[in-house]
């Protein structure tokens, strides 16, 4: 029987690259996300591959959550969750930080994923299968200027994960991260605002990680046998040493 995936953010970047591996291999899929004709477009190319449901929401609206998950036919059940809505906003030091960009990265990238889980994670207790895989980041593994914040909420995605894994040993279900460095896709144009120059050069001189890479490596993860659990894992390009350390000659 083929598995069922819950997807947020699934409208692009890792989140959609997710999605079409998910669809090439036959595992029917649950789009998440805020833009509808999005959503539309993944159903249409996608439908044809394997089963699609869209669910359009705001993962930071506790109770658009709890209303989309509750739509979901009687007899859904969710095998994965993945956890991929973030974002990043702003890039200043601790004092010039805006209050709306702060909220903004603890609302989706914590309170977000904490709503989604909260909905997902009793029936997999329940059934005592499933498997959660949270999208975290390098920045979560360490802090750098003017990241602050946003560290602070990927941070927080590690310590949830670990968490997770701990509560959730006793239920046979598996919980583990994937942290991602320097990934090409419309993270940066997020994070400036539409500042497309500044957002483009954060990936000039260098190969960066495509969001395809990063899906494929979830696909690995969730298609090993039940007994493996990939707990913690980080994935960088060959040019990036650290959050800091780039070598733009490759």
């Amino acid at each position: 029987m083929s598995k069922t995936a819950l997807i947020t953010g699934a409208t692009s970047g890792i989140g959609k690259a997710t999605a079409e591996l998910f669809a090439a291999n036959g595992i029917n899929l649950i789009l998440c996300g805020r833009r509808q004709e999005r959503l539309d477009n993944l159903q249409s190319a996608l439908g044809s591959k394997t089963n699609v449901l869209t669910l359009n929401f705001d993962i930071r609206d506790r109770s658009a959550v709890s209303e989309a998950i509750g739509s979901l036919p009687d007899n859904t059940e969710i095998d994965i969750l993945i956890n991929n809505a973030g974002n990043a906003h702003g890039m200043d030091t601790i004092d010039q930080g805006s209050l709306d960009d702060w909220d903004a990265m603890l609302d989706i990238n914590v309170k977000g994923l904490l709503y989604i889980s909260k909905a997902i994670i009793p029936q997999m207790v329940e059934r005592k299968n499933g498997h959660v895989i949270n999208i975290g980041s390098t920045a979560g593994k360490e802090v750098y200027p003017k990241g602050n914040v946003y560290c602070a909420s990927k941070h927080a995605v590690d310590a949830i994960n670990q968490g997770m894994r701990l509560d959730l040993n006793a239920h046979g279900i598996r919980v583990g991260a994937v942290n991602p460095g320097l990934v090409e896709t419309e993270f940066s144009d997020v994070r400036f605002k539409g500042d497309t120059d500044r957002a483009e050069n954060v990936y000039k001189g260098f190969q960066a990680l495509r969001a395809e890479d990063i899906a494929d490596i979830i696909h690995f993860v969730v298609t090993r046998p039940y007994h493996v659990n990939i707990a913690d894992l980080v994935v960088m390009c060959t040019a990036q040493a650290s959050s800091t350390i780039v070598n733009k000659n490759l």
